[in-house]
């Protein structure tokens, strides 16, 4: 009776069935209507549906609109390196078990598991010197150690295939490969930890890094598949594994050159700040990030120190962080009398130079906008050197008039001011003028 009255009483109504999360683009799946009986007309689109629905295992919640610009650039040819990376991995690894005694009756299960432990221990041990020595430099450089990490990794899979050759010191080629890689598995886990923050815009750094594994192991399946196809065909013809495992390489890393020159980011580092700086004072305007994105460099020092610009020039004259005792004497009593130093009463951090060079002393209790403010007024002091001698009292007109524009218009500009990308700073130091009464420490 209920049904009754409710069938009478209540227009019939058409329900349309929606797929997608909140944050994605909804598209209509079925239609339902009913009239004598239910009637449910599915969309002519299904495969579009299971097409998304396998698509969202490999892309993040909300794709595009949830990550970068520059993100779908970066991972198709960061999916590219890689998949070279896991064919050249059977390549190496096919060597190196074959140099340990696979397959041979001579070879000894105890000699060639304590050759393996050696390898991985010297892996192991190398990581932990690596992070020790670098692990504060690698988020303020993440394209250069981006590089760095895959180059380190073909030459690790270049000593694993040499190793045959070089039977009396197999274990030394193995170990220096083994360190090679460790360096690699850092440097790499580093940089993409930075990535992943910079490509999340809708605080989705967690789903962007599961997303991240299932496409490394799409990846890794495919490269290992590919990799044993070729493995098969070159076995016991050096000629073919040497030509296919350069090849490889060579395309490795114009691939990882290529997926870094795609990223566009808007921290300040170094470099970065060099460039802006250098441009605001000539021009009184801001870069955007995809502009000085093809400015700034992605490889190591020692690979572009045949062509220095002016920015890498100003970069290797401003030291940030200085020791105060390993200043040279004259720097030191430049400080102790406040020669050029006057503002050094308000900021947190004192100005010395010597020879064009300018060190950057911080107190004990700056912060990060000090860093930067810091920083800023190094560059700008290096700036004005080769044009007066009056550069101290320049430079602090220039900061007092210049720098609030200058950070406004950064981030107007899309920049993120909020610290500045540097190695970490161990040394600090703390000062009192002599007119409170006080000593100076």
């Amino acid at each position: 009776m209920r049904e009754e009255e409710v069938s009478s009483d209540c227009a019939p109504i058409t329900l349309e069935e929606w797929n997608g999360s909140s944050s994605t683009k909804l598209f209509r799946t079925a239609t339902i209507t009913a009239s004598t009986s239910l009637s449910i007309q599915r969309s002519s689109n299904r495969f579009n549906h299971i097409w998304r629905r396998v698509l969202q295992a490999f892309v993040p919640e909300g794709f595009p609109g949830s990550v970068t610009p520059d993100y779908v650039g970066f991972q198709l040819w960061d999916t590219l390196q890689g998949l070279s990376t896991y064919i050249k991995m059977m390549l190496s690894t096919q060597a190196l078990l074959s140099a340990i005694g696979v397959g041979e009756k001579s070879a000894t299960v105890i000699g060639a598991t304590f050759q393996w432990f050696l390898r991985d221990f010297t892996g192991m041990l190398g990581g932990i010197l690596f992070t020790f020595y670098q692990g504060s430099n690698l988020d303020s450089n993440a394209k250069m150690w981006r590089l760095v990490a895959d180059l380190m990794n073909d030459i690790g899979m270049l000593m694993d295939l040499l190793s045959p050759l070089f039977p009396s010191v197999f274990i030394i080629v193995v170990c220096l490969g083994s360190l090679s890689r460790s360096f690699t598995g850092v440097a790499s886990g580093a940089t993409r930890a930075a990535l992943t923050q910079h490509f999340a815009l809708q605080d989705n750094a967690a789903d962007i890094s599961a997303k991240e594994g299932s496409q490394e192991t799409m990846a890794t399946m495919m490269g290992m598949s590919l990799g044993m196809l070729l493995a098969r065909f070159t076995s016991g013809n050096p000629l073919a594994i040497w030509f296919s495992f350069l090849s490889l390489t060579v395309f490795h890393m114009y691939a990882n050159y290529r997926a870094v020159r795609c990223l566009v980011l808007n921290s300040l580092n170094f470099e970065r700040s060099s460039i802006l700086l250098t441009h605001f004072m000539q021009t009184g305007q801001v870069l955007s990030p995809e502009q000085v994105s093809s400015m700034e460099g992605v490889l190591p020092v020692w690979a572009t120190s045949l062509r220095s610009t002016n920015t890498k020039v100003l970069l290797k004259r401003v030291h940030l962080g200085v020791r105060v005792s390993s200043l040279p004497r004259l720097e030191m009593m430049q400080l102790l009398n406040g020669v050029g130093v006057s503002s050094y009463k308000n900021d947190k951090y004192l100005l010395a130079h010597r020879k064009g060079n300018v060190s950057v002393i911080l107190h004990k209790d700056s912060e990060a906008a000090d860093v930067l403010k810091s920083y800023i007024h190094a560059i700008v002091l290096a700036n004005l050197m080769e044009k007066n001698t009056s550069f101290y009292s320049e430079g602090e007109a220039w900061m007092d008039k210049n720098y609030d524009e200058f950070l406004h218009k950064l981030r107007s500009g899309g920049w993120k001011t909020e610290r500045l990308l540097s190695p970490s700073i161990t040394w600090r130091a703390n000062w009192i003028s002599h007119t409170s009464g006080a000593k100076i420490d």
